[in-house]
Formats: C-alpha cells, structure tokens, sequence
C-alpha cells in the first residue's frame, strides 16, 4: 500500500517509558514520516520541541486510560498538553456515564472539541470499542459526532480487545465522511493495518510502526 507511513500514528504509552524510548521514537518518526506519533504528556514538549517543523503531529491522550476523570481534569489537561505543543488531542470519553445512560458524555465532548478547535487542534474520541455492543458503538459514533469530534478512535490497548474489522466498518457506516476512524489496539503487522485500513480507518495507532513499514519494503 503506497503512503502507508502516513496513515501510521507511531506510538508509545506504556507505564515504563523512558527518555531512552522517546528519543528511539523520534528518530523513528524522522525516519519514516509517520503521520503522528502518539506521546505520553509529559514528554510532549520535548517530543514538539525536537520535531520542529516536520510534518508529523503530536498527539498525546487526556482522561488515559478510563476516561472516568472529572470534565473540568480533562478539560486542564486538554490545554496543558496544547500548551506543551500538542497538536492533536486523543481523549478517553467517560463510558461509566455513557453505560450509567446519563447524557453527559455529549456534553463533556463538546466542550473539549470546542477548546482544541479554538486552539487549531483535533479531537479524537476513544470509545473503547471492547465493551460496547454494536448498538451502543453506533450510539457512541453519534454522540461523538454531534459533540464536534473530528475522529473516533477504537480503544486504548489497556481493554480485552483492540480494533476489529468489522466494527471500523459499522463506525464507517454510521460516521460523516468528515469524522476520520483511528484503529487502535493490538495491530502489530502489515496485513492488520492494511485490512483496517480497507474496513475504513484513516488513521492506524500502533507501536509497531517501524516494523510494520520494515515488513513492507523489506528494508
């Protein structure tokens, strides 16, 4: 698949990261051009500050990982990390509202997307698509959708499960065309990003970009 470094967000969000592996993550990132390169926030200025002015966005996650943090904590974090350099915000929506049937995921979302696109920045939403039914995850797409999200996102790679077909592809069906996918969870070969990819995903999350694109051109 040509252009494929451009749909790879290269990521690393694990407990034990170092400046060791942020500094691996760059260089990877130069390298290949990803698209992105997920980020804990703590290191997002330094990941911004050496990354200058190349085209590979900063993205880093607020709410992380069950989203079950107060609005106004993911609101603080939401403009310190755009304050660091953050060029787009990945938030954990709170699925212990949105299974409780109140309706303030909505409402969160909505002021979340309006403080990034004030400050020129995306929104992705994480879903966490592991324990949503079908039913709910179409319910999730349009709550996301009416809130200004500009992408959903599959899961945080914390849940049982990770991005499925064809659950991207129910996203795909039920999503605007201008609300993008990222597949998230659990993808750590080329045919894995390529058929979600086919199901509809614009954007691939993964720690295994490097070798993804390795596995491609045999280099």
């Amino acid at each position: 698949m040509q252009h494929l470094n451009r749909y790879l967000e290269h990521t690393i969000l694990k407990a034990t990261c170092t400046q060791q592996d942020i500094d691996q993550l760059i260089l990877d990132a130069k390298r290949h051009q990803f698209r992105g390169v997920c980020v804990p926030p703590f290191w997002v200025r330094k990941v911004k500050r050496d990354l200058g002015d190349l085209d590979i966005q900063v993205v880093t996650v607020v709410g992380f990982p069950f989203g079950y943090t107060t609005t106004e904590a993911k609101v603080d974090e939401t403009r310190q990390a755009i304050r660091d350099g953050a060029d787009e915000i990945d938030v954990v929506w709170s699925l212990t509202a949105f299974k409780s049937g109140m309706p303030w995921p909505k409402i969160e979302l909505a002021k979340l997307s309006t403080l990034c696109h004030d400050e020129g920045c995306l929104l992705k939403v994480i879903v966490e698509t592991a324990y949503l039914s079908d039913s709910e995850l179409i319910q999730a797409c349009d709550i996301c959708s009416d809130a200004g999200a500009d992408f959903v996102k599959t899961s945080t790679g914390y849940a049982p499960e990770g991005a499925k077909e064809a659950q991207v592809r129910l996203m795909r069906s039920r999503l605007p065309s201008q609300v993008g996918i990222k597949a998230s969870g659990g993808i750590r070969d080329l045919g894995g990003a390529v058929r979600l990819i086919k199901a509809g995903a614009d954007r691939i999350g993964t720690s295994a970009g490097p070798a993804i694109l390795q596995s491609l051109t045999g280099s």
